[in-house]
């Protein structure tokens, strides 16, 4: 583990996406109706997100455990795509990049466990690193 003893903590925040690619315009629709049969499939995933979040360091050896100030989950559907926008925030000596993508890949293997009994044609696509400021280097992918 990377010897962070020395680093000043500030103010992290990093932004990640997920997107899962659905098979049907119907699978849409059961999704913003709530028809779907295990249960409203964006609040299950956000809870899912959250506990990927805080269970980071216990499944990655090298994350440091850290405290999350703030994470918030955001979906937005164009056609068959379901984008997941996943931020997370803290005031500590390492960011939270890992655990903002860790979130939002959790996030679309529920929304893929959730779904696949109405939908065999599910695809999680392009995990990514958005945003990520503090510290010493600034990404912005957006």
């Amino acid at each position: 583990m990377v010897d962070i003893s020395e680093k000043k903590a500030t103010l992290r925040i990093a932004i990640a996406e997920a997107t899962v690619k659905v098979g049907s315009l119907d699978t849409i629709q059961a999704i913003e109706q709530k028809r779907v049969p295990k249960g409203d499939v964006f609040e299950m995933s956000r809870a899912a997100g959250f506990i990927g979040i805080k269970k980071t360091p216990e499944l990655l050896p090298d994350c440091h455990p850290i405290p999350i100030e703030f994470a918030a989950v955001k979906y937005t559907i164009e056609g068959l795509l379901i984008k997941i926008q996943m931020t997370v925030k803290t005031v500590y000596k390492t960011g939270v990049e890992v655990e903002a993508m860790h979130g939002a890949s959790t996030i679309a293997l529920n929304l893929y466990d959730m779904l696949k009994p109405i939908d065999k044609k599910i695809e999680i696509q392009n995990i990514r690193l958005l945003k990520k400021t503090g510290g010493k280097s600034d990404i912005n992918n957006t």
